[in-house]
């Protein structure tokens, strides 16, 4: 069994919306350095949420030409968001930035993991 990133529409919008988000984390707007403070990660680690992000997009979009890179590429931005829920809620900071910022990216990868592997 090949587990391919058939459609293809997930991974690509799931590539440029964390393509997106590392983009804005290059000069942080408030709502992602309050998040970033909140779950109390140190300023001088917040480079490496945009190599992870960056990294993710690239195997998100080599996923398309090779198979299961885009697959295992989901389930690591799943993983990394569930790290991240759980930073949040371990740090007490459960507003807003919680509900909408990480479990409303860790629902976009559940679904864009869903439609890939149920939409063949």
């Amino acid at each position: 069994m090949t587990l391919e990133s058939s459609p293809a529409w997930p991974s690509i919008i799931l590539a440029a919306i964390l393509f997106g988000d590392a983009a804005l984390s290059l000069k942080p707007p408030a709502f992602i350095e309050v998040c970033l403070r909140g779950v109390r990660l140190p300023a001088e680690w917040w480079w490496t949420l945009i190599v992870i992000k960056l990294l993710a997009a690239s195997g998100l979009i080599v996923g398309l030409w090779v198979p299961g890179i885009g697959i295992a590429t989901m389930v690591g931005v799943i993983a990394y968001f569930c790290a991240a829920a759980i930073a949040h809620i371990r740090a007490h900071f459960l507003g807003s930035e919680f509900w909408v910022n990480c479990l409303g990216m860790l629902t976009i990868s559940l679904g864009a993991l869903i439609a890939t592997l149920l939409i063949a």
